[in-house]
């Protein structure tokens, strides 16, 4: 249940409670004798008495509650906020890999056009070469995408 309709909840038990005791004022107040063993209470409202002992635990019970409710949103506040750290790291570590990968693509590839043009291979060696960077390329930029996709997913579901 959600803060506000526990204390809906609570307010109509309370105003439930507060008319049964209007209406029943004269049993609430009625005097009795409470023997507890060790002590006599004479002419005691009983009624009253048994009517406060409910309160008191209903209210307990609700302030615990409450206070149970924000601990565990601040367990997954603090949980979220250490997702979102080790995310940002991750992202990091796999920039620097990305970046490095590429890097070596483009010293391999660049090792393969001095080599077509150093031992000079025709029109077909650079096309094929020119192909392998396109689709490199292309690839790359799907990678891109599918990255921000997945940060903008992970960004919408921790909030």
């Amino acid at each position: 249940m959600r803060m506000g309709s526990r204390f809906v909840v609570l307010v109509l038990f309370l105003i439930v409670l507060g008319v049964l005791a209007a209406l029943n004022t004269d049993f609430l107040t009625y005097p009795h004798t409470l023997y507890l063993g060790f002590a006599t209470y004479r002419e005691l409202p009983l009624g009253l008495l048994l009517l406060t002992l409910l309160l008191i635990p209903t209210l307990v019970f609700y302030f615990w509650a409450g206070i149970t409710r924000l601990r565990a949103e601040a367990d997954t506040a603090k949980l979220l906020r250490d997702m979102e750290g080790l995310r940002a790291s991750l992202d990091q570590r796999e920039g620097s890999r990305f970046a490095q990968l590429q890097t070596h693509l483009d010293e391999r590839l660049g090792a393969l056009e001095s080599r077509a043009l150093g031992s000079g291979s025709g029109d077909a060696d650079r096309a094929e070469l020119a192909a392998l960077r396109q689709r490199v390329e292309a690839l790359q930029d799907d990678l891109s995408l599918q990255l921000a996709q997945m940060d903008d997913y992970l960004k919408r579901r921790l909030g």
